[in-house]
């Protein structure tokens, strides 16, 4: 099918590598991150990261994590403008409502910079975004999968956490693939909340309407927390997940995604890279000590994975 395979490849971009490391001078600088909160292993991952980097660069790190609620952090947000914190770091648990309290830090003469998700504001209000590319994880994943299944594949979709940037993102980048093919199609979609719970609920739902899921030729997933709860509900309904579905999913972050993979219960993820802490402390630090001239957007490249690295990925993650 080479047609197919140039389809599907001509939507693939190379995502541009970070900035590099900048060497300044060390200075008490205390900084709020806000963080979504504890829902997956790629975000516990992200936070323990950014904690370690701020302790190594002598940065004073306030931590506020919302446990998935946006009204909790934006009042941790407002928090850390009354105290009058240097900068504030934000990732934030929905893209909207974030106009008024970001204009609230600009007042109070106080940068913010968004890490790993994106708001709905003016970018004016914020100093830049240091993140992966959600669209172009989408569409990598779409990619795979038109070259596995030959361009012939009913989808089942469990989505992330609703309104949320990677949520919306990963899914407006995989449907601009699979559109691509008149036999490829997202079928059903459900919301998993980037959860294993919420990933097996969502499967246990598209269970009961099809027990056998006769048809479906993948199950695509925001995230690698609820492709693991699904293939645990697949594999306790006598399915096969890896052999009679492909299992296609984002992050990379832990152990468990690639021992799946490995036993032919998952077939690939796109890796979201949780170390991320020097790329955001290095613009953060740049900021406060003078440097202006950041992109809106700086870009933290993505990486695919199947069972070819898989075994190396796995010693990386730990066994």
């Amino acid at each position: 099918m080479p047609r197919l395979i140039m389809l599907a490849l001509i939507v693939l971009v190379c995502a541009a590598p970070g900035p590099g490391p900048v060497s300044l001078p060390a200075a008490a600088w205390t900084v709020g991150f806000a963080q979504v909160g504890t829902e997956s292993s790629w975000r516990r991952a992200f936070t323990a990261d950014m904690k370690a980097e701020a302790a190594r660069r002598g940065i004073t790190l306030r931590f506020a994590e919302a446990g998935g609620d946006a009204q909790r952090q934006r009042e941790q947000f407002k928090d850390f403008i009354d105290a009058h914190v240097d900068a504030i770091i934000l990732a934030p648990v929905v893209e909207t409502g974030w106009t008024d309290l970001l204009r609230q830090a600009r007042d109070a003469r106080i940068p913010v910079f968004l890490a790993d998700r994106t708001v709905e504001a003016d970018p004016s209000l914020y100093v830049s975004r240091v993140a992966a590319d959600f669209n172009l994880e989408g569409r990598l994943a779409g990619a795979w999968l038109a070259q596995a299944s030959r361009g012939a594949c009913d989808v089942l979709e469990l989505q992330g956490t609703q309104d949320a940037a990677p949520t919306i993102e990963r899914h407006r980048g995989f449907l601009a693939v699979v559109s691509l093919f008149p036999s490829m199609r997202v079928v059903g979609s459900a919301v998993g909340d980037f959860t294993p719970e919420g990933g097996a609920r969502a499967m246990r739902d598209f269970l009961r309407d099809d027990p056998k899921l006769k048809g479906i030729c993948a199950v695509w997933s925001h995230n690698d927390e609820m492709s693991l709860g699904a293939i645990g509900v697949m594999k306790a309904a006598g399915l096969r997940p890896g052999h009679d579905q492909f299992m296609v999913s984002v992050d990379g972050a832990s152990a468990g995604i690639f021992r799946a993979i490995l036993a032919g219960e998952a077939n690939m993820t796109v890796e979201l890279k949780p170390e991320i802490g020097r790329y955001v402390f290095d613009v953060v630090q740049g900021y406060l000590a003078g440097k202006r001239d950041y992109p809106k957007w700086v870009l933290i490249p993505s990486d695919l994975h199947t069972a070819a690295d898989a075994a190396e990925m796995l010693a990386r993650r730990g066994s």
